[in-house]
């Protein structure tokens, strides 16, 4: 393992420790790329405040103490500016007119709401046959913008509900991701707190299909950068499956 793009900083306020923290533990771990991916910041039109990211007010001061620190530790370790972004058709292009303020280095599309996220539910786990077609639709509507490096915890909605209803929509989303080009991630984080994802009949599914797939940490906390029996059980996933990991950086 040795780059990780899913890195999150405690502006989201899920999350611990100080950024120096996350890079010196990734330095432990043996990383050589360390992408930061902090739930980005959204300027809802309508004044609605997310509790599930970092705040507007933010923006400049993340980017800038990431690139700081990018330089003080540039001679023991690559690091990258990023944010884990929702897609919102309604929003997306203000969305990226705001983030461009900072140039981030990339974006990986982590979709946790449809539509938006103050009418409707967090998707994780559902059992609805309805909100799993709009998810993969609003989903593959975001990988069509071009605008993601990859698709993070594609699996999140489990699979609660019918499994044909299941394979059929995620054979859809796996078939875009490959005609794209687009690499679907096996999380850490869901493997490591037992959550839905990720799903071992999801990534059969990629196999098949032939998807790149990438390991991300999605680090909330410092130390699992330097967690190597995570990312252990993450690879032999991959290995189990026969799956195409991606073993060199993206950026």
């Amino acid at each position: 393992m040795l780059f990780n793009y899913h890195t999150h900083t405690k502006r989201c306020g899920h999350a611990g420790g100080e950024d120096r923290e996350y890079i010196e533990n990734a330095i432990a771990g043996g990383l050589q790329t360390l992408g930061f991916s902090d739930h980005a910041p959204y300027p809802f039109p309508n004044g609605h405040v997310s509790y599930h990211r970092m705040s507007t007010d933010a923006l400049f001061e993340y980017a800038e103490s990431i690139r700081a620190l990018a330089k003080e530790y540039e001679k023991d370790i690559r690091i990258l500016c990023g944010f884990e972004l929702e897609y919102y058709p309604d929003y997306h292009e203000e969305e990226m007119q705001f983030l461009r303020q900072v140039a981030p280095d990339y974006l990986i599309l982590g979709q946790h709401f449809i539509h938006s996220e103050w009418n409707s539910p967090h998707v994780i786990n559902k059992s609805d046959e309805q909100l799993l077609r709009t998810y993969v639709t609003q989903v593959i509507a975001g990988l069509a913008t071009g605008d993601f490096l990859y698709l993070a915890h594609p699996d999140m909605v489990g699979w609660s509900v019918p499994k044909d209803v299941a394979v059929r929509e995620y054979e859809r989303l796996c078939q875009f991701a490959k005609k794209k080009d687009i690499p679907l991630e096996i999380n850490c984080l869901g493997m490591a707190e037992k959550r839905c994802y990720p799903t071992r009949d999801f990534f059969e599914i990629a196999s098949q299909i032939g998807n790149r797939v990438i390991i991300g940490i999605d680090a909330h906390h410092p130390s699992t950068l330097a967690n190597k029996e995570q990312t252990g059980e993450a690879l032999a996933f991959a290995q189990d499956l026969g799956l195409q990991l991606i073993e060199k950086p993206l950026l």
